[in-house]
């Protein structure tokens, strides 16, 4: 039995007493309210909360701009960073920061992003809720390698398929480009928030753990005849957590450093928690807002961390976010919340209205599902005086067409589990070329998700609605259209989707880092 062997093959999730005796006998240190992941605690001094400033990412420019395509390039490099004051830490970055620069592109009109390199690994962008041809969309073996030519298919496929916790794999299931690639984004598909980040078989985790993560925002005519917030008070917030040596370098448990075998070791197989939050690159960072609407982009960006997001205080009357999109853009109607649960790549756009507090209020974004250092995320700081707000949001926000599950042609089931044979899906660890489901284009299928532990569930290609939860309603977080729905244990949620456009090859996977790292990835192939 292979060391991450854990869980039975049943449905439900197994007391801790049956999970020692399967060979994984730290996992009763972080069972707890099913929530998944091992806390990696930092040797470094950590700083007091609420020193620095918010930073938000830099829009990239065009290189080039034609009538129909927007031009970008991209270098991919470490750079040293000042994380914590103080210290420097060795990041990998796209462009030398971390997050990397933001892109800002119109639907309808394509943009292409040339991706140089410069790392001593190789490297894979998705391109997160892109609705993106295959050749595009960041398959895990479509590998950009290290432009000093250090690495060739021979090696490249050894790094990803070595070690216990390796996938099975060949060289026939790579398509390598020398030192860069360019990425088409046609951007048939809605405003929203978007992400990239690295996706190589096997390395995700780590990959983004070390910074290679950044926004792409779209827009487009319906949302900007909105009178949302824009400009200076329209903020991007890439939250996710980190660790951290007592030399200021990320700190993270890969069986081997020199990363020539993926994986982690066995207590943190269930996924990497941090005990510092940062914010756009920032530990607790502090924003001075002024007395009016902003539009929060909130991104958990964390390899395995749920948050549950809240202000302290509350403004008088409760509804503190006023949700106007998820991972697929404007919902149909804003949806007020006290609190909101964001998994791993899920996506919430939301309203603060900073006039409801008094002036000089200093508001913390809690996490009421951390402790410690996890509990608190980051501060806004209430200016004074009371100025005009010209922004309202309106009580119709979106068309959102209804996916009609009752017409669906096909209902797949995909059993996320773990068992005897690893992370899972379907029974199966992930195999690049082999395909879970074939759907053809254009046709409407329910897709019905179980498992028997947490996993934050992520589509490629196209979004979906969420139709139930254990055969009742969707929940409270479910709404509009998603590519990432939080499904807990011993839970089943079916959602409905179209596949439109593209044909190839795309992939279903738990977008718990360390989960898809080891083996919980499947293709599906568009017809």
């Amino acid at each position: 039995m292979k060391r991450r062997a854990f869980l039975g093959a049943g449905g439900a999730v197994l007391g801790v007493g049956a999970l020692t005796a399967a060979g994984w006998p730290l996992l009763s240190d972080y069972v707890t309210e099913g929530r998944p992941g091992r806390l990696l605690t930092s040797d470094a001094e950590l700083p007091k909360p609420y020193q620095v400033p918010l930073p938000v990412p830099a829009v990239l420019k065009p290189v080039s701009t034609s009538g129909s395509t927007d031009t970008y390039e991209i270098t991919q490099r470490t750079a040293e960073l000042e994380i914590l004051p103080g210290l420097r830490t060795k990041a990998w970055t796209y462009d030398g920061t971390f997050p990397g620069p933001t892109l800002v592109s119109r639907s309808g009109r394509r943009t292409v992003v040339r991706h140089r390199n410069e790392l001593d690994r190789p490297a894979v962008v998705h391109l997160h809720g892109g609705h993106t041809p295959a050749a595009s969309d960041g398959y895990p073996t479509s590998l950009i390698l290290p432009a000093d030519g250090s690495y060739d298919a021979h090696t490249a496929a050894m790094d990803m398929s070595g070690g216990e916790h390796g996938m099975a794999m060949d060289h026939g299931a790579m398509d390598l480009a020398e030192g860069s690639r360019s990425y088409t984004y046609p951007f048939d598909q809605r405003a929203a928030t978007l992400w990239y980040h690295d996706h190589r078989m096997g390395y995700t985790g780590a990959a983004v753990w070390m910074g290679l993560a950044g926004f792409h925002l779209v827009h487009d005519d319906e949302e900007e005849r909105l009178p949302l917030p824009r400009g200076e008070r329209d903020i991007p917030l890439m939250i996710a957590d980190r660790s951290f040596g007592a030399d200021g370098q990320f700190a993270y448990p890969w069986i081997d450093p020199e990363l020539h075998v993926p994986g982690v070791t066995d207590a943190y197989m269930n996924g990497v928690l941090g005990d510092v939050i940062l914010v756009n690159g920032a530990p607790w960072p502090v924003l001075e807002t002024e007395r009016l609407r902003y539009r929060l982009r909130l991104l958990n960006a964390s390899n395995a961390r749920l948050y549950k997001l809240e202000l302290d205080p509350q403004p008088a009357g409760g509804g503190a976010f006023v949700q106007i999109g998820s991972d697929g853009g404007l919902l149909d109607r804003p949806r007020r919340h006290d609190s909101l649960e964001l998994a791993p790549a899920e996506r919430f756009d939301v309203v603060v209205d900073f006039a409801r507090y008094r002036p000089g209020t200093k508001v913390r974004l809690l996490n009421r599902f951390g402790d410690g250092s996890t509990a608190e995320v980051m501060r806004f700081d209430v200016g004074s005086g009371s100025p005009a707000d010209d922004t309202r949001v309106p009580e119709k926000l979106s068309e959102v067409a209804r996916l009609d599950a009752d017409r669906a042609v096909v209902t797949r089931d995909f059993h996320f589990r773990g068992s005897s044979a690893g992370w899972t899906i379907n029974g199966k660890e992930y195999q690049p070329g082999r395909a879970l489901a074939r759907p053809k284009l254009g046709q409407t299928e329910v897709w019905r998700f179980t498992t028997n532990f947490h996993h934050p569930v992520h589509l490629h290609l196209d979004h979906f609605q969420v139709v139930s939860r254990n055969n009742r309603a969707p929940g409270a977080y479910d709404h509009g259209w998603k590519d990432t729905v939080d499904l807990r244990p011993a839970e089943a949620v079916e959602v409905v989707t179209r596949f439109t456009d593209y044909t190839g090859a795309f992939m279903i996977h738990c977008h718990n880092l360390e989960h898809e790292d080891m083996a919980m990835m499947g293709d599906f192939i568009t017809e």
